[in-house]
């Protein structure tokens, strides 16, 4: 088994879109900014995030007509130099709601919000302490 991708199913495709490559600079598959669909992937590494109009997934499972409420997931990004990267993205528009701080003492993130509000976590992984 293989992870192919997480999908985040969206209101705002547009929005999220220009979010995703333009803010945090994601890298889109086939630029199809206005959906429904489109992957993005880092420089680095084969994960992949995907967004999806939830319209058309509503079209499969009626229950995703309902408006969405609450958080229900989390992206996680790793950078390789956190600060610089926030500082990057605040001036490309996102606004860093906590951090960059410290979660353990290997860790240190930043959290922001999509336009959807799906949460989007940064982590600068630290070098293992000795």
């Amino acid at each position: 088994m293989e992870l192919a991708q997480v999908r985040l199913l969206v209101a705002d495709f547009a929005a999220c879109y220009r979010f995703y490559a333009d803010v945090l600079g994601l890298k889109p598959q086939s630029g199809a900014s206005e959906g429904p669909y489109e992957k993005f992937s880092p420089a680095t590494g084969s994960a992949g995030i995907a967004l999806q109009d939830r319209s058309m997934m509503a079209e499969v499972l009626d229950e995703l007509g309902d408006p969405a409420t609450g958080h229900r997931s989390l992206v996680v990004l790793r950078v390789d130099d956190l600060d610089a990267y926030c500082e990057r993205i605040t001036e490309r528009g996102a606004t860093v709601l906590h951090g960059p701080a410290p979660m353990t003492d290997r860790m240190r993130v930043a959290h922001l919000k999509d336009p959807e509000g799906n949460l989007v976590e940064l982590q600068e992984w630290l070098l293992l302490r000795t």
